[in-house]
This record gives structure tokens, sequence and C-alpha cells, in this order.
């Protein structure tokens, strides 16, 4: 598969670029009955992301693509089928190549409405 079933990319679940932390991806996000999120993104240029922090967990798997996961004191670059658990309170940010996928498993309130 080239790209997410359009099932999963609902104008309705659309994440705002306002609410991005990478410029030029498309991502959409499914929310749980606990507050979890879930965000399905594409990166359609090479990128780098801007640092941030979340005060909840992060689970990421690499569909397509590679990206590169940045923290502090290293660096994990992430492949196709590639997982990756990110605690909350680290200080994170990440480079992606144009045509990376990824889904993204968030133990709280990601995007907000």
């Amino acid at each position: 598969m080239n790209d997410f079933p359009e099932f999963m990319k609902s104008e309705l679940n659309r994440i705002d670029a306002s609410q991005q932390n990478t410029k030029d991806v498309e991502g959409y996000y499914f929310e749980g009955k606990d507050g979890s999120q879930m965000a399905f993104w594409t990166c359609y240029s090479e990128r780098e992301s801007a640092k941030h922090v979340h005060d909840f967990d992060e689970y990421t798997v690499i569909i397509s693509g590679q990206y590169t996961a940045c923290f502090e004191d290293r660096e994990i670059v992430l492949n196709a089928g590639d997982e990756l658990f990110v605690p909350a309170g680290t200080v994170q940010w990440g480079r992606c190549i144009a045509g990376t996928r990824s889904i993204h498993s968030f133990g709280g309130k990601r995007v907000k409405l």
C-alpha cells in the first residue's frame, strides 16, 4: 500500500496544521473513550519536527519510509516495521524523509479539539 485507506482519512478527523510539530505532514486521529488517541501521519517532504514534550506515553510504528527519533542524548533511526516507545516527559523531535507514514498511539490527548 502507498497510502492509508480512505476510511482512515475523514476530514472530520484531520489534524489541523496549527497542531502539527512538523510542516508539510498530513495527519488524522481517532480517540478512545479513555481520552487516549491514535494518529496517522504522512510526511510529504523531508522535514524536521520541533522539539516537544508530552505528559503522556507515546508508541510509534513506522509503516513506510524512515523516521529518525531524536532525544537529548541519542538518535534512533526507524524504518518500516520498527517500533518506538517514548515515556511521558521525554524531550523529543525527529526527522522524516518524504513518503514516511507512521502510526502513533498516545496515552493522552495529543490533538486538542
